[in-house]
């Protein structure tokens, strides 16, 4: 997974900076980028993060009482969907890993945001980019209701 800045996902949704609800997936070619995480620089003290309420993306696992890891990992029933159509996301060739090439890469991406309350944040999205645009639209039309922000159970 790759960690880059780019443009923010759409929050104009959300009013305050403490607001955690899912805002619609921004569509690209291939794929869509979803806002996952919010975090607060809270001067001099540590930052703070915030998950936003999606359900494509499992929340960070907690590793201890310092920090958190930054995996995107998708929920079960969205890995099992997508290994269903590509397979599994990595195979062994030997003693090495080959990843799978049609599975999607997945990267984050950070944009700074000042809220109307000075309140300062970076904001983490996802980006998810399939190896086909079939595939992407097959997922779309699968995940459509969380991809959107809605929840279909």
């Amino acid at each position: 997974m790759r960690m880059e800045s780019g443009d923010s996902a759409p929050t104009a949704l959300q009013k305050t900076a403490g607001c955690i609800n899912a805002v619609p997936a921004l569509w690209l070619s291939k794929g869509f980028k979803l806002l996952a995480l919010r975090c607060f620089h809270n001067d001099p003290d540590p930052p703070a993060f915030a998950w936003i309420d999606q359900r494509i993306f499992r929340a960070p696992d907690r590793l201890s009482r310092h920090g958190l890891f930054f995996g995107a990992a998708f929920r079960p029933e969205v890995m099992e969907w997508l290994i269903a159509r590509v397979g599994r996301p990595s195979s062994r060739s030997g003693d090495e890993p080959r990843r799978n090439p049609d599975w999607p890469i997945v990267s984050w991406r950070s944009a700074q945001r000042t809220w109307a309350d000075e309140t300062r944040t970076t904001e983490w999205s996802i980006e998810v980019v399939f190896a086909s645009e079939e595939l992407a639209k097959a997922f779309r039309q699968r995940w459509r209701e969380r991809l959107a922000g809605r929840f279909d159970g």
